[in-house]
C-alpha cells in the first residue's frame, strides 16, 4: 500500500472515530428517562470524549499530509468548505454544547435520587442545546457528503 492509501485509510478511521460518538451520543443522552440513566449516559460519554479529539487531531494532520502530497492545497473549493464546516463544527460543540452539558453535569451530580425522573429545569437546559446538536450532526453530514462527492 502507497503513502497516500495509508493516509487516506488512517484518515477515514479518524473522520470515523469523530463522527461515531459525536452523532450518537445526544441520541443516547436524549433517551434517558431517569436521574440514573443520564448519570449512566453522562459517564459513557466522558470515556468516549477522547474519541473525538483524538481523531481530530489525527484528521488534521493525515488531512493535510494528503493535500501535500496530492499538490491539492486549499485550490478546490469542496476542500476549503470541508474545511470551514469543520471549524464551525468544532466551534459549535467545544463552545456552546459542550458548556452547556456541564451544567447539566453539575445538577445532576448534585442529586442523591438516582431512579427517579429527571428534575424539571433540565428540560429548558435541554431544548436548548437539542437544536444546536442537530445543526452540529447535520454539518457532521454536510462534510462527509463533500468528502466523498467531492461536488466543486
Amino acid at each position: 500500500m502507497s503513502w497516500f492509501g495509508l493516509l487516506l485509510v488512517v484518515h477515514v478511521l479518524a473522520a470515523i472515530a469523530i463522527i461515531g460518538p459525536a452523532f450518537m451520543m445526544p441520541l443516547i443522552r436524549r433517551s434517558a428517562s431517569t436521574v440514573g440513566q443520564l448519570r449512566f449516559v453522562f459517564g459513557i460519554t466522558a470515556r468516549l470524549a477522547v474519541l473525538p479529539k483524538l481523531g481530530g487531531f489525527a484528521v488534521l494532520i493525515t488531512g493535510v499530509w494528503l493535500m501535500i502530497l496530492t499538490k491539492a492545497g486549499l485550490s478546490q473549493m469542496w476542500l476549503n468548505a470541508a474545511i470551514l464546516l469543520s471549524l464551525l463544527m468544532v466551534v459549535l460543540i467545544d463552545g456552546w454544547i459542550e458548556p452547556r452539558l456541564k451544567t447539566i453535569m453539575k445538577l445532576i451530580a448534585e442529586r442523591q435520587d438516582r431512579g427517579t425522573e429527571l428534575p424539571a429545569e433540565l428540560g429548558p437546559l435541554f431544548k436548548r442545546i437539542v437544536p444546536v446538536e442537530t445543526a452540529s450532526q447535520l454539518l457532521m453530514i454536510a462534510i462527509l457528503a463533500l468528502m466523498v462527492l467531492k461536488p466543486f
